[in-house]
């Protein structure tokens, strides 16, 4: 009986293991930079010392973000993932964002169109939509 249990609780362990995995495989990857226009991800972004910081006229040329596991950092907000649901090619993110002047929650709701594109929805508003290209990492 008791090597039943064992058995029992082990496949139990071992499925939820590969459940968590196959799931993990088919969440959108969000970390790198991201641009408006892939075309300007060189007047957007700078490499310096292994990071991703942005030019002085990055804001000109369409902007974009940088995500590093649950942060997300724009030029003039820095924000940290409080919960993620990815749904298919959908992905809902609750961020806590700070600027200079305020902190904020900030929900963003994202549609995967490539594994190196992105569109930012916004709910309410059918037709309305920001695309961000993926940069390519030096």
């Amino acid at each position: 009986m008791i090597v039943l249990r064992t058995s029992f609780a082990s496949g139990a362990l071992l499925l939820g293991s590969l459940l968590a995995i196959s799931a993990g495989a088919e969440a959108l990857d969000l970390d790198g930079a991201w641009a408006s226009d892939a075309d300007n991800c060189t007047k957007v972004f700078v490499h310096q010392g292994g990071r991703v910081g942005f030019t002085d006229m990055s804001d000109v040329y369409g902007g974009g973000f940088v995500v590093n596991g649950d942060q997300i950092v724009g030029k003039f907000a820095h924000c940290r993932i409080k919960a993620r649901k990815d749904n298919g090619p959908y992905v809902n993110l609750v961020a806590a964002c700070a600027t200079d002047i305020m902190l904020s929650s900030v929900q963003f709701s994202l549609k995967e169109l490539d594994a190196n594109s992105i569109a930012r929805l916004f709910p309410g508003m059918e037709d309305m939509e920001i695309r961000y290209h993926r940069c390519p990492a030096k």
